[in-house]
């Protein structure tokens, strides 16, 4: 069932990021963006977050990084690594992922009624606790 969910909120993320204007980003790019943000991450921890290969993180980051969205640089602990930081560009895109996950969410919460909705972001808080 939180697939279902899941894969909606996915759908309306990305619609939004599309209709403000990033077309050259598919939902692959999008689904990178997990609170709180890329910025500081190393690509093997982002891979690890988002449960794909190291292989497809750097082909997507690759693309992110050619369309100036964020940079690979070497991390100031250990310069044998690189950690991705994101532009300008990549900070208002990262901005409009947000304000769209809120809109979804906003969304969710006038489908359930506030009662509903309250409980559902309890519980959500709870397992988030646990299974961390």
């Amino acid at each position: 069932m939180l697939r279902v969910v899941w894969q909606w909120v996915r759908d309306q993320l990305y619609a939004g990021v599309v209709a403000a204007g990033y077309d050259d980003l598919n939902a692959a790019h999008v689904g990178l963006w997990r609170y709180p943000g890329l910025d500081g991450l190393r690509p093997s921890q982002l891979a690890d977050q988002s449960g794909i290969t190291k292989q497809s993180v750097n082909d997507l980051l690759g693309h992110l990084e050619r369309h100036e969205y964020l940079e690979r640089v070497p991390d100031s602990a250990d310069g044998r690594v690189r950690v991705i930081r994101l532009t300008s560009k990549g900070r208002r895109l990262e901005q409009t992922i947000y304000a769209e996950a809120r809109t979804a969410q906003m969304r969710i919460a006038e489908i359930l009624g506030p009662r509903r909705f309250a409980q559902l972001h309890s519980s959500l808080e709870r397992l988030t606790e646990l299974l961390s």
